[in-house]
């Protein structure tokens, strides 16, 4: 198996990976269970409340939740930590993330071998390597948001001064992490496989002289093709190679067949 093959099969694998954990950040926003709490009362009901970056959800045992709209940065009150102004910065993470991975898998497809679009090699390695610092910032980015937000519910749900309901880490924060860490690998590779072919550069080609010392009577020049004219008898033509010498370039002398 040639070297190309195993780069192909790579950047395919690549592509997979990093697919599938955009895929799994984007499927986070709509996830509504980023936290989570249950209360039980004295009585047999018991009430679970639940949010994400957008809203906060409450619901009974019956089933019925009623969900209310985190306010807009205007109305935010520092002292929550679900209105307060770092909800909207993992909002922007989170968005950034997901616009980089979108492009970086546009900027993949164009420079993978396999696809046959593109340029000469080299460019297909730099669009590559293009695409693949976007997966890999995407993927910080959002690593990023999940790991404050969910730092965030652990500090107060140990802080044992703090009096309000305390939440736990939601199942949409673990598959944010699992997501964010498959575009974070799949960047790396794909920046190392393809920076690695996208830093050589065109080969340089070293061209002879054909000339020789002015020492020396004889210059031997480029090869020259002389054709003979076909012969009566329709003799097929020859191809001759000629030399001249340096002090009289007019003269020629004929080699053999």
């Amino acid at each position: 198996m040639s070297y190309r093959t195993v780069v192909m099969y790579v950047e395919i694998g690549c592509f997979v990976v990093c697919v599938t954990g955009w895929i799994l950040v984007c499927s986070t926003m709509p996830t509504e269970i980023w936290t989570w709490s249950e209360v039980d009362s004295i009585v047999l009901t018991t009430s679970n409340y639940f949010s994400n970056l957008w809203k906060d959800c409450v619901s009974d045992s019956t089933g019925v939740s009623d969900c209310k709209g985190i306010p807009s940065m205007l109305a935010l009150n520092s002292k929550n930590i679900f209105f307060s102004w770092d909800i909207h910065m993992c909002r922007a993470l989170i968005i950034i993330a997901i616009i980089l991975a979108f492009f970086g898998s546009v900027l993949v497809l164009v420079g993978m071998k396999c696809t046959k679009v593109g340029g000469s090699e080299i460019v297909n390695a730099r669009v590559t390597f293009a695409g693949g610092m976007n997966y890999l910032i995407g993927g910080l980015c959002s690593m990023i948001a999940f790991s404050y937000y969910g730092n965030k519910i652990r500090a107060e749900f140990q802080n044992p001064n703090y009096r309000a309901q305390k939440f736990e880490i939601g199942v949409g924060v673990f598959i944010g992490w699992a997501g964010s860490s498959l575009l974070v690998v799949g960047g790396l590779i794909y920046s190392t496989v393809a920076g690695r072919e996208g830093s050589k550069g065109h080969p340089n080609y070293h061209v002879p002289n054909c000339r020789k010392n002015n020492a020396d009577p004889d210059v031997m020049l480029p090869w020259l093709l002389s054709v003979e004219p076909t012969g009566v008898g329709g003799a097929s033509r020859t191809i001759r190679p000629i030399t001249a010498t340096h002090d009289r370039p007019d003269s020629v002398r004929w080699s053999g067949r």
